[in-house]
């Protein structure tokens, strides 16, 4: 599984940004999907996740409201909606894809297998 990701960039506070992630093989019932990111100088953090079919998705508490995740199995992308973007929202966004065993999502570093290179994403005040 290789995935992909785009759709960062640089976008001003309280704008909106939509990032992709773009996989190589069908996800569609298989794979649990996540967001994570990581800003500099600190650990990489749980964002969203969604299991296969796309009917649960969580999102971490101080996001809830301001993103949401989805995905398109037809297509084999996962996508990241971010709304009222802060400069705290800066980081590198990573895509994240795990074979699914059962529950709803997935917010564990260890449920992921497969891992995009990242899209920078820059918010300026």
């Amino acid at each position: 599984v290789h995935l992909v990701e785009s759709g960062g960039g640089l976008v001003q506070a309280g704008g909106s940004l939509k990032l992709s992630c773009a996989s190589s093989v069908s996800i569609s019932g298989i794979y649990a999907m996540g967001w994570y990111r990581q800003a500099p100088g600190k650990e990489r953090e749980f964002v969203a996740a969604v299991n296969p079919s796309g009917a649960d998705t969580g999102v971490v508490a101080f996001l809830k409201g301001r993103f949401k995740i989805s995905r398109d199995n037809s297509k084999k992308t996962l996508y990241l909606q971010m709304n009222t973007v802060s400069p705290e929202d800066t980081a590198v966004y990573y895509c994240a894809a795990g074979r699914y065993f059962g529950g709803t999502y997935y917010s564990s570093e260890s449920d992921y297998d497969y891992w995009g290179q990242g899209t920078q994403v820059t918010v300026t005040s």
